[in-house]
């Protein structure tokens, strides 16, 4: 039951365009005893539903700037190709601190720096 909570909540967050990933990989790392990278993949495979779904919705409400997203799109692939690369060269425990560290960065930074740069706009 945990775990179809666990994805429902990071279906929300993820169409939310947060990212689902920040509740999934933690709450797999918790409720399983799977490697890093099989906690990362489970996150990818089923991130693909879930973005095609929001994709859609944001798609019928004009919300995509195209021009933007094709380079990001272009430069995102070679980026996953070679973070993928990487990943399968990280001891998993390693690649969980890591991780949990980019977690934390991102808190903080969310916390502390992301209201004044808002402001200055």
């Amino acid at each position: 039951m945990a775990i179809f909570i666990l994805g429902l909540l990071a279906g929300i967050i993820g169409g939310m365009g947060i990212g689902g990933g920040t509740i999934l990989i933690p709450g797999l790392i918790f409720l399983t005893d799977f490697k890093q990278q099989t906690i990362q993949s489970i996150n990818l495979l089923s991130f693909i539903p879930v973005a095609i779904v929001a994709l859609i919705i944001h798609f019928k409400n004009k919300n995509i700037i195209f021009k933007l997203s094709l380079p990001i799109i272009s430069f995102g692939l070679l980026g996953a190709w070679l973070g993928s690369k990487l990943a399968l060269t990280i001891p998993s425990s390693n690649l969980r601190r890591l991780f949990g560290a980019f977690l934390f960065i991102m808190g903080v930074y969310e916390i502390l720096c992301k209201d004044k740069l808002q402001k200055r706009k």
